[in-house]
């Protein structure tokens, strides 16, 4: 069996920054099993695997360790690689996902991803999460992932949580999204996941369906401008939509190949 394999950067319109996630269409599901042991070989943050369905497309998003409830960058990643690559000539891919319905339609050179909404609430900081900060967050509140506040970029910047100290928490599906207000853009942010095999993911799409509800209400705007503050850098352009978000960017393809199976 031969797979092909398209390498693509996502929320970037250049190579090497971004998120990089692993793109692998299918014409039917491969056993479960056999997807992770694709995915630790890829040995990115992401492989995502996507089928045609009879109304758009079926998509699972696999980390080296776990199977995702949502992936944002990889979502854009499949989009990117259907609508370049596979030559789809539609203006919008509906996906069917372990999230529900997800939307990706085509604005110029952006993809606008429709997620849903997950706005955080009050929290209390676990103790392993704070005794591995560096920098104490102003606030903390939690939905899916722990969303530490800061007071400043400068502060987000400095963070270098202990991953070790990190390691003896299980956060399930969630990471730790640490943001602040933005100097350039409307906010910034940076997105730790203890456990798995990268430990900072360069730019985190599911994050801002917290991040862009939380930042709407509190800055009393729809529209928001995000930059994830990685080595990488990603830019996100969101709109809080109420019970969904808006979330565009751009994508370059970095590579394509093919993967032999027995």
């Amino acid at each position: 069996m031969k797979l092909t394999k398209y390498h693509v950067d996502a929320f970037t319109d250049q190579l090497f920054g971004g998120n990089p996630a692993c793109v692998i269409p299918l014409e039917d599901w491969l056993p479960d099993d056999l997807l992770m042991k694709i995915t630790k070989e890829n040995n990115l943050a992401e492989t995502v695997f996507f089928t045609k369905t009879n109304n758009g497309f079926h998509i699972r998003w696999f980390t080296p360790e776990i199977e995702m409830d949502l992936c944002g960058h990889a979502t854009l990643a499949s989009a990117h690689v259907i609508k370049k690559h596979l030559n789809y000539s539609g203006n919008k891919i509906c996906f069917s996902s372990a999230s529900g319905e997800l939307a990706v339609t085509f604005d110029e050179d952006r993809y606008v991803l429709d997620f849903p909404s997950r706005m955080p609430e009050k929290a209390e900081l676990p103790t392993i999460i704070k005794a591995s900060l560096n920098v104490q967050p102003q606030e903390v509140f939690l939905a899916r992932d722990y969303v530490l506040v800061y007071k400043s970029e400068e502060e987000v910047k400095a963070l270098n949580p202990d991953k070790n100290k990190l390691e003896a928490i299980d956060l399930g599906h969630g990471g730790i999204v640490c943001t602040s207000l933005g100097e350039e853009a409307d906010f910034v942010s940076r997105f730790f996941t203890p456990g798995a095999t990268i430990f900072e993911d360069p730019v985190t799409g599911s994050a801002h369906c917290s991040l862009v509800p939380f930042w709407s209400k509190r800055l009393k705007k729809k529209e928001l401008l995000a930059h994830q503050i990685s080595d990488r850098q990603g830019i996100l352009f969101c709109e809080n939509k109420e019970e969904r978000v808006l979330l565009a960017g751009n994508a370059i393809t970095y590579s394509v190949g093919e993967i032999y199976l027995d």
